[in-house]
């Protein structure tokens, strides 16, 4: 069975023609690479609401914001893999269930890097103004922003279905990616348009950022030359998470170049589209953070001094 996301909610057009080896043991990959990122990533929710520091911080906010998103992304993008492998074609109701949060989740994570880099613009090229501008009640503020994008660029085409299509349609049963259920060429053509300006968006966002910091890091200060390596940081987490849209055309590029291999192309361009960003953002923004980090190891350690003690107690 062949994968190809043609699309940023992991749309996946199949061809059935994995062996059933094939099938489960690319089902057990995804699946164990899914749970070991859960778990980091729901570790350093659970730090984020141990220590109050970081709910007083825009900065942790949207990080951990981020990691949440990823949960969610990570669990329809996944679910719809099984499913499709395990069943083939599901019912579009079902379908409908899975592929919207996974659109919103998708479109949320640029948005959200551009959001994390203006943050971290303001507090090198502005820092006496930081408190003023980037405040725990706007951080929230800007997330609904972010919630509230990604929903509008895809409910208008759920409006669309549920007032052109039929009602023997949402039983039926289909290859559950975005074409095949939001099939009206308005939908097809707002996607794309909705794409490009969330691309254009987020990259000058960025790049906007990245000049500002490099310029004051010309100071030598160390802080600025951390945010400016920072600035990159989210350009390359921002490229890996974009590369879905530019997915169709490389497949078919591929194909046309190894038209033999189309199976293990698009396990490939699964891995590094859904499971390598979402497993990038903890280490890069969560482990790479000196302050996070040190309440992280004291969570951990906390959790393993009970058993330690009670260890203790036996001997």
């Amino acid at each position: 069975m062949n994968l190809t996301h043609a699309d940023s909610n992991a749309t996946i057009t199949l061809k059935y023609s994995d062996t059933f080896v094939t099938a489960v043991s690319r089902s057990v990959i995804v699946v164990v690479l899914g749970i070991t990122i859960s778990y980091i990533n729901a570790t350093m929710i659970h730090t984020f609401n141990k220590y109050q520091i970081f709910k007083l911080s825009p900065r942790y906010i949207l990080f951990i914001h981020m990691v949440l998103n990823d949960i969610i992304q990570l669990a329809t993008s996944i679910s719809l893999f099984i499913f499709l492998y395990a069943f083939q074609t599901i019912y579009v109701s079902l379908c409908l269930l899975i592929i919207l949060p996974a659109i919103i989740t998708t479109q949320n994570t640029p948005l959200n890097l551009a959001f994390m880099g203006a943050e971290c613009c303001v507090s090198v090229c502005a820092p006496l103004r930081y408190n003023y501008i980037c405040t725990v009640k706007r951080t929230y503020i800007i997330i609904g922003i972010i919630w509230a994008m990604s929903s509008l660029s895809v409910m208008p085409d759920l409006f669309i279905v549920l007032a052109v299509e039929p009602p023997q349609f949402f039983l039926s049963r289909v290859l559950c990616y975005r074409d095949t259920v939001f099939r009206s060429s308005y939908s097809v053509n707002k996607r794309d348009a909705s794409h490009i300006l969330f691309l254009v968006v987020v990259l000058l966002t960025l790049l906007y950022s990245y000049c500002r910091i490099l310029f004051v890091a010309r100071s030598a200060d160390a802080d600025a030359k951390k945010a400016r390596n920072t600035i990159l940081i989210h350009g390359f987490q921002l490229l890996l998470c974009t590369l879905v849209y530019v997915q169709p055309i490389l497949t078919k590029l591929l194909v046309y170049v190894l038209p033999e291999r189309i199976s293990e192309v698009n396990f490939a361009f699964f891995i590094i589209n859904q499971i390598l960003p979402r497993l990038g953002s903890p280490m890069v923004y969560g482990l790479r953070d000196k302050t996070f980090r040190k309440y992280l190891k004291k969570h951990l350690c906390a959790v393993n001094h009970p058993a330690k003690r009670s260890l203790k107690v036996l001997s």
